[in-house]
């Protein structure tokens, strides 16, 4: 069966499997065993979880790493760990940038009218993202990297449907844009 992933990796990673019309199938919050600080043991275990949820026929999306991450080693050890047990597993991946991810639902991470706008802080950003989830899919959860993956799973869901049908699901100009710019691997 054609299933579409959507992985936000990190100590805590959010994963979403959607079926083949865009059914969730999973959505689910997974970690390794073991107590922060990461270690090899408990990024394995991590990895191996993943590992159990993939299937020959799945289609991938992975978001990146954000751009100045604080942990900029444990974020790439999580991160390639996880894209590598993906290519074990047989399959390919597509990279989603993590602001294509909060563009595909409209947010941009400030508030504000122009000329007095500001920056959402993290907490802020995660709300909004919720929120923007909830109101373009109805569609919650109680977990913020999850709520991500489940965007990321909408986004490889879309982007096997443009390849092959040419008929996204999700029509609004920055979804689209957003596909568009991962099939042709450029920056928004």
């Amino acid at each position: 069966m054609l299933r579409f992933v959507g992985i936000d990796p990190g100590t805590t990673t959010g994963l979403v499997i959607f079926g083949p019309n865009g059914e969730v199938l999973r959505a689910e919050a997974i970690k390794g065993e073991g107590k922060p600080p990461l270690d090899a043991k408990q990024l394995v275990s991590l990895e191996n979880e993943l590992y159990k949820r993939l299937k020959p026929e799945d289609e991938v999306s992975i978001e990146s790493p954000a751009v100045g991450t604080q942990k900029g080693v444990t974020t790439g050890m999580i991160h390639g760990g996880l894209q590598s047990m993906v290519v074990r597993k047989g399959l390919a991946f597509n990279l989603v940038n993590p602001t294509w991810t909060k563009k595909y639902v409209g947010v941009t991470g400030w508030t504000g009218e122009k000329g007095s706008k500001r920056r959402l802080n993290d907490k802020e950003k995660k709300a909004a993202v919720k929120a923007a989830v909830l109101e373009h899919f109805n569609w919650t959860h109680k977990n913020h990297n999850v709520v991500d993956a489940y965007i990321i799973a909408r986004i490889a869901y879309n982007l096997f449907r443009v390849r092959e049908y040419l008929e996204p699901i999700d029509t609004k100009p920055y979804q689209l844009e957003v596909i568009q710019s991962i099939l042709d691997q450029t920056e928004l």
